[in-house]
């Protein structure tokens, strides 16, 4: 039987390793990696060469939907698979939206996971029974014009979105500049670029911004300070 290998995406490590233990029970897949966060999962994929990512949304300093849209730029011949405890219609839109083939509540069996994966490594699709009956609805919102997304979020480069991202979580400057291993003159430049596309002028709105297009949780967000 041919391996396939998988690399895990999730910030909680006993989450992690029982996803783990769970998949290398099953015959024929390895996984080769776990990465804590998004930047991580990016650099993994691309060292190690996973056919399978599984991914969570959820993780701090870069986003699952976000990493699915630097992995589906840069590595298009990696599958991932959202593995989320979110049913939203903004994170499976956006998801989909940004390369995944795949979308996985994290309450699924062990056999489900299993035909996801065996499912889109045959070049098809795979969505939980739950996410199809939200998608179906949603597009049929979407198609009658109630229901609609904000654009601004399409315009971001990926780095912007990374900042956003950290900037929403509560980083200083400096302390951006050192995870994204740039200047701080850059990260400046990054924020004043958001500012003007999203028309957005101070960190609080850039951090309501962020949740609302499920850039991070609410749960995730530093004290707003207007």
């Amino acid at each position: 039987m041919k391996t396939t290998t998988i690399l895990l995406a999730e910030d909680h490590t006993i989450v992690r390793k029982g996803i783990r233990a769970m998949l290398e029970n099953e015959p024929g897949f390895e996984v080769i990696g776990e990465a804590k966060d998004g930047r991580q999962a990016v650099a993994l994929a691309i060292e190690l060469q996973p056919q399978v990512v599984l991914m969570d949304i959820a993780m701090p300093g870069l986003n699952g939907l976000e990493a699915t849209r630097q992995l589906r730029k840069s590595q298009p011949q990696i599958k991932v698979i959202i593995l989320s405890a979110h049913s939203d219609d903004l994170y499976v839109s956006k998801a989909i939206e940004n390369g995944a083939v795949g979308y996985l509540l994290k309450q699924s069996s062990v056999e489900m996971v299993c035909r996801a994966i065996h499912t889109v490594l045959q070049g098809r699709t795979y969505f939980s029974k739950s996410i199809v009956a939200r998608l179906q609805h949603f597009n049929a919102e979407r198609a009658s014009g109630k229901h609609t997304f904000s654009t601004h979020a399409k315009a971001l480069t990926s780095r912007e979105t990374e900042v956003l991202q950290l900037v929403a979580e509560g980083s200083a400057n400096k302390q951006i500049a050192d995870d994204l291993c740039i200047s701080i003159k850059t990260v400046e430049k990054h924020r004043t670029s958001l500012m003007k596309k999203l028309d957005i002028h101070d960190t609080a709105g850039l951090t309501r911004y962020a949740i609302d297009e499920g850039v991070i949780e609410n749960s995730k967000q530093s004290t707003i300070e207007s």
